[in-house]
């Protein structure tokens, strides 16, 4: 028989870290990559993360 593991659950603390003001839509973006050119629209790029959840967003200039 195999070692028995103890599984610990995450605290609410843990489980919920930076993604209660993300849920509501207040997410904290940090550029990733500045002016970045997309051939295809012929125009620059921003790219943005939020830095809590992950989410990315782009935005052309």
């Amino acid at each position: 028989m195999g070692d028995v593991i103890p599984f610990k659950r995450k605290t609410t603390w843990q489980k919920h870290k930076g993604s209660t003001l993300c849920r509501e839509g207040f997410h904290k973006w940090k550029v990733v990559t500045e002016r970045k050119f997309d051939v295809k629209q012929g125009k620059l790029v921003t790219e943005y993360c939020c830095e809590r959840c992950g989410k990315t967003k782009t935005k052309l200039l």
